[in-house]
C-alpha cells in the first residue's frame, strides 16, 4: 500500500502541470517611462535612445512572470549604443561612397548582403544572452551557413515555386531560431512539420479565393454597391492577417519544448482582432498617446493565452540547470556584449 502511495506521488510529480504566463505591467506606469524616453531622446539628439531601449525592455521583461518569477533583461545602455554607432558609421560610409563612387558602393552592398547573416546570428546571440529567468541566461549558437539558408536560400526557393514552399521557408526559419536556442545548457526543441504550416497557408488561400468570388460578382453585377467593396476587401485582409498571426503563433509555441517541459498558446482570432482594433482606434484618436497602453494591453492578452506544461517541479529543473551552467562557465567573450 505504501509502495502504491509513493508510486502515485511520483506519477503526480512527473505529470505535466500547467504554469500560466502573466504580464503585470500597467498602461499608465509604462506611459510615464515612454514619455520620459521620448523627451530625453529628442533632447540628446538620439543618444539617449540606447538607454530608452534598455528601460523599455527591462520594464516588459520584469513584468513578465512564470511560476511567480519574473524575467530579467541584462543589457546595459552602452552595449546598445556601441552597436548603433557602428551601424550608423557603416550606413554613412556606404551612403557617401555610393555617391562618390557608385561601383564601390555596389561592392559594399554585396559585402553587406554577405555580412547580414553574421549580424543576425550576433543579434540573436546578444538578445538571448541578455535575457534571463531565475538567474539563468538564455543562449543562441546559430551558424553562418544556417543563417544564409533561412534568410536567402529558402525564401528564394519559396518565390521560385510561386509560394508553394513558403511554408517550408517559414518552418526552416523557426527551426533555426528555436533549435539553436537554449536555456542555460538545455536546448529547446521544435516539432512542427511542413504539413502543419502548409495547412495554415492552404486555409488562407482557400478563404481568399472563396471571398474573392462574391466580391467580383458585386463589382460586376451590382455597381451601386461598388463603394462598399474596398471596405469589405480591407476587412477580409485584416481577418486573414489576424488568422495567420493566431495560427502561426499557436503552432509555434505548441511545437516548442524544453527538456520535456512543453508549451502551449491558445490565441483566439476574435480576441486578438478585438485587441488590435481597440488599440488602433484609441491610438488614432489620442494622436499616438495611447501607444504605451496599447503595448501593455497586447502583452497582457498574449500572456493570458500562454502556458508552460512543466513535467515535475520547475524549481528542480532550474536548480539542476544552475549546476550545469556553473560547471560550463561563461564561454562567451566581450565581443558578444555589443548589440548588433
Amino acid at each position: 500500500m505504501n509502495e502504491l502511495s509513493q508510486a502515485d506521488e511520483q506519477a503526480a510529480l512527473d505529470s505535466p502541470s500547467p504554469l500560466r504566463f502573466e504580464f503585470r505591467g500597467d498602461g499608465m506606469e509604462y506611459f510615464k517611462i515612454w514619455m520620459v524616453n521620448i523627451l530625453l531622446t529628442i533632447l540628446t539628439l538620439g543618444v539617449y535612445s540606447a538607454w530608452a531601449t534598455v528601460r523599455n525592455n527591462r520594464y516588459f521583461y520584469s513584468n513578465l512572470y512564470l511560476d511567480d518569477d519574473n524575467f530579467r533583461y541584462l543589457a546595459e545602455p552602452m552595449q546598445i549604443l556601441k552597436g548603433r554607432l557602428i551601424a550608423i558609421a557603416a550606413l554613412v560610409a556606404f551612403t557617401v561612397t555610393s555617391q562618390i563612387a557608385p561601383m564601390i558602393g555596389l561592392g559594399l552592398m554585396v559585402l553587406l548582403l554577405i555580412a547580414i547573416p553574421y549580424f543576425v546570428n550576433q543579434s540573436l546571440a546578444f538578445k538571448n544572452r541578455m535575457s534571463a529567468y531565475k538567474n539563468i541566461q538564455f543562449r543562441f549558437k546559430g551558424s553562418y551557413g544556417e543563417a544564409i539558408m533561412v534568410l536567402y536560400v529558402w525564401p528564394i526557393i519559396g518565390m521560385l515555386t510561386l509560394g508553394i514552399l513558403y511554408p517550408l521557408a517559414l518552418l526552416r526559419l523557426n527551426q533555426y531560431i528555436v533549435r539553436n536556442s537554449s536555456y542555460g545548457t538545455t536546448p529547446f526543441t521544435f516539432e512542427a512539420t511542413f504539413g502543419d504550416y502548409g495547412k495554415i497557408f492552404l486555409t488562407m488561400i482557400g478563404a481568399g479565393i472563396v471571398l474573392a468570388i462574391p466580391t467580383w460578382v458585386v463589382m460586376v453585377f451590382v455597381p451601386s454597391l461598388a463603394l462598399v467593396v474596398p471596405v469589405f476587401v480591407a476587412a477580409v485582409y485584416f481577418g486573414l492577417i489576424v488568422f495567420f498571426m493566431v495560427k502561426t503563433t499557436n503552432l509555434f509555441y505548441g511545437s516548442l519544448a524544453l527538456a520535456g517541459h512543453g508549451f502551449d498558446a491558445n490565441l483566439q482570432i476574435g480576441g486578438l482582432a478585438k485587441v488590435i482594433l481597440i488599440n488602433t482606434f484609441l491610438t488614432i484618436i489620442t494622436l499616438g498617446l495611447y501607444l504605451p497602453a496599447a503595448k501593455v494591453r497586447m502583452a497582457k492578452y498574449i500572456c493570458s493565452c500562454m502556458l508552460m506544461h512543466a513535467t515535475g517541479a520547475l524549481d528542480s529543473f532550474v536548480a539542476a540547470e544552475k549546476e550545469n551552467v556553473s560547471a560550463l562557465g561563461d564561454e562567451f567573450g566581450e565581443a558578444f556584449d555589443v548589440a548588433v
